[in-house]
């Protein structure tokens, strides 16, 4: 029997933003004939940002008319102070719909992933800081109504994604089709003009993919340069959840080591991933199972305990094969949904309660609220297959009576009890939701 007592009386700090995603809720407030749409569960979630990466390969997000810049800065020898140069209104009319879902946009300047064997925007800008200005035009639109725009204060800006992705095959060069000099280069003049024009704005990057050696040789860089750096993106995908936490211990010493001791470490890409290669299409089974459920549940879980992490973007709740809390057909939600609704209703406890556990494979979050009332997810996550069930014991408030939920292979996050008896046999891979009543 594992015995988990959380000490009420030792309350940490508050809940990060940890349930934050790529992707924003499909749905079309300006079409009245369309009626397939998540909107109204995407908003229940709470979740606090979404990241508008890849946005632009999805019709409902605007597609091939929005959020990339040259989607939205279409002729680069345009000239980029004329509002006439710029189409705004898909990037516009996506941001607003994610908005009004309770969600802000962590905007990603810069282009997506591209797949295909010839390249052609994600190769180098030929202008380096055009596109800086080109930038700030977009952030003065969405912030300070340039270009009838708006006053959205969107804080977060993202210089670029996965620069470190190289190789020596132009076909294999996805995301940065220059050197890792020309990166430094184009980096530092659009950070620099970016922090000039908007200094209490969040300007950091780079979405690093996964070469903790190049993003270091970055920072070293960046220091010298005597560029700033408000956060620290980058990506990992791993079935193990504690492993991802070790990556994000590596991250912040890299950070402290080159002298940006002080910038946010945002993990704005993660899902589960065994490989890319053989074992890709069994991945993406697990992602839209309750295996990849329970995995979702407990990474936020472990976030939540590490000082290393600031924010975590889950990839994705836009449709695509990588979204677990949506099915790609109807919008219904998948059992990934569960886990980002139910860390949302943590933001509404005023203190973290820990618990001791030495068992590898549950994974605890617990919180109180002003009205000391406690709210527990208890999570049993295996990466491996096993059929071994485990009994827990949660202590929390004596006396106190409960509403019990369960996220199963049977059950997606119901009511199934309630009771004073946190005794509880767990099958591999579910999640228990305890909320005092």
């Amino acid at each position: 029997m594992l015995n988990l007592k959380f000490d009420l009386d030792n309350r940490l700090g508050f809940f990060k933003p940890l349930n934050a995603t790529n992707g924003g809720p499909v749905h079309k407030r300006h079409s009245k004939t369309q009626w397939r749409s998540n909107f109204e569960a995407y908003k229940e979630a709470r979740m606090p940002y979404s990241r508008n990466h890849d946005s632009g390969t999805v019709s409902a997000y605007g597609g091939p008319y929005s959020h990339d810049i040259m989607n939205i800065f279409r002729d680069f020898d345009a000239d980029a102070n004329d509002p006439a140069s710029y189409d705004f209104a898909c990037t516009d009319e996506s941001i607003l719909t994610t908005l009004e879902a309770g969600t802000k946009t962590f905007f990603r300047l810069g282009q997506t992933i591209e797949h295909q064997i010839k390249k052609h925007h994600t190769l180098p800008p030929k202008d380096f800081k055009k596109w800086a200005v080109i930038c700030e035009h977009i952030i003065r639109h969405y912030n300070e109504g340039w270009a009838d725009g708006f006053n959205l204060n969107i804080e977060y800006w993202e210089i670029w994604n996965e620069p470190d992705i190289v190789a020596d095959d132009a076909a294999e060069k996805k995301t940065w089709g220059g050197t890792k000099a020309q990166f430094f280069d184009f980096y530092e003049v659009a950070a620099k003009h970016l922090k000039k024009c908007f200094p209490n704005l969040k300007i950091g990057g780079p979405a690093l993919a996964w070469n903790e050696e190049w993003g270091n040789d970055f920072l070293a860089e960046m220091k010298k340069r005597d560029v700033e750096i408000d956060f620290f993106s980058w990506h990992v995908y791993n079935p193990y959840p504690r492993r991802i936490m070790v990556k994000a211990e590596r991250i912040r010493k890299m950070l402290v080591e080159n002298g940006y001791e002080k910038a946010e470490s945002i993990l704005n890409e993660w899902n589960y991933l065994a490989g890319w290669t053989d074992k890709y299409i069994p991945s993406i089974e697990v992602i839209h199972s309750m295996q990849g459920a329970a995995f979702m549940m407990a990474c936020m879980s472990c976030a939540q305990c590490s000082p290393d992490v600031d924010m975590l973007m889950y990839y994705d709740t836009r449709p695509s094969i990588f979204n677990g809390a949506f099915d790609f057909y109807t919008l219904r939600p998948l059992k990934g949904y569960y886990p980002l609704k139910w860390y949302g209703m943590f933001y509404d406890m005023v203190s973290e309660i820990r618990t001791e556990n030495d068992d590898e494979d549950i994974y605890t979050l617990c919180g109180i609220d002003k009205s000391e009332k406690t709210l527990c997810v208890v999570t049993y996550y295996c990466a491996e297959s096993t059929d071994k069930q485990k009994d827990v014991t949660v202590e929390l408030k004596k006396g106190g009576k409960y509403e019990v939920y369960l996220l199963d292979e049977e059950h997606d996050g119901e009511l199934v009890a309630k009771t004073s008896n946190l005794c509880f046999t767990m099958k591999p891979n579910s999640c228990i939701l305890i909320k005092e009543i």
